[in-house]
């Protein structure tokens, strides 16, 4: 079974997509249409903007979400039996499998940026890379520390992502060299992402999700909340909403997937971040790159 996986924030490259918009009328028009939505135009951003330009959140989201949906959409033979997405990945991946429109996904994307860019800017929130610790220890190290720290992104065995209030996120990151970590990193990112202090960010979400359409899509998405294969509309809505303050759980998701049946996962998008992950999750994985 051919499955389609689609990348998150992090993904970003200046120059991503311009080949599409160059070599394609339909991706143009798509471009185009986006720019439109946006109210500014976001193509020179992504062709011709700085790293800087390209990290703003409000710019990023978007970007990346274009990126993997148009070249989706002109690529010969896209039939999908199953779709994943990292993060703001299932948005790409929702429109991938008919449950969004191009539209509808694109404004979701803006404003889901827009909103967790604000819920950054309450309290100073940080997320921190741990390596070469079983799942369970970080979560025990976490559950030991005061203050908010959770697991966050279960990315593959050994490599974990811990989300939080910044002082919480340095203790534990201390915590877990102490039990054996290899490394714990603080990222470079703006704030604590898919953990409680995105609650703000998850309500706004919300009213936004709850009045959008979601249609009956033609695969099932494995989405980050479960790891599950889900295939009605009103229950993919709900995940999504859960989504923003909930661990994506990516290595769920892909043995799920292999169980299932998935012969081929093709990542469409920026970057091969997640075919880097998906043959550490499983060596025996066959990958490729749209």
């Amino acid at each position: 079974m051919k499955a389609y996986v689609f990348p998150g924030q992090g993904a970003q490259f200046t120059g991503m997509g311009k080949d599409l918009y160059e070599n394609s009328a339909l991706a143009k028009e798509l471009f185009e249409k986006a720019n439109e939505i946006l109210g500014f135009r976001i193509t020179d951003i992504m062709f011709e903007g700085t790293a800087e330009e390209l990290k703003e959140t409000k710019v990023t989201q978007p970007a990346v979400f274009l990126h993997s949906v148009i070249l989706a959409k002109t690529l010969e033979d896209f039939k999908p039996e199953m779709v994943a997405g990292h993060s703001l990945g299932e948005f790409s991946a929702l429109v991938a499998n008919g449950t969004l429109s191009f539209e509808d996904g694109l404004k979701l994307v803006s404003q889901r940026a827009l909103a967790m860019q604000k819920a950054c800017e309450i309290t100073p929130s940080t997320m921190a890379a741990v390596l070469g610790l079983a799942d369970n220890v970080v979560e025990e190290v976490c559950a030991s520390i005061d203050g908010v720290v959770v697991a966050a992104n279960y990315n593959c065995p050994g490599q974990l992502v811990i989300s939080g209030e910044t002082t919480a996120v340095e203790k534990a990151c201390e915590a877990m060299k102490a039990a054996g970590a290899k490394r714990a990193l603080i990222l470079p990112v703006g704030g604590a992402f898919h953990s409680p202090m995105m609650e703000p960010a998850r309500e706004e979400l919300a009213a936004a999700i709850e009045s959008t359409t979601f249609s009956t899509p033609i695969c099932p998405v494995y989405q980050n909340v479960t790891a599950n294969a889900v295939s009605d509309a009103n229950e993919i809505k709900k995940n999504l909403i859960i989504q923003l303050t909930a661990p994506v759980k990516w290595t769920q998701s892909v043995q799920q997937m292999i169980a299932d049946g998935a012969t081929l996962f093709t990542e469409v998008g920026p970057g091969k971040v997640l075919t880097g992950l998906i043959n550490k999750i499983d060596k025996e994985a066959v990958t490729a790159n749209a």
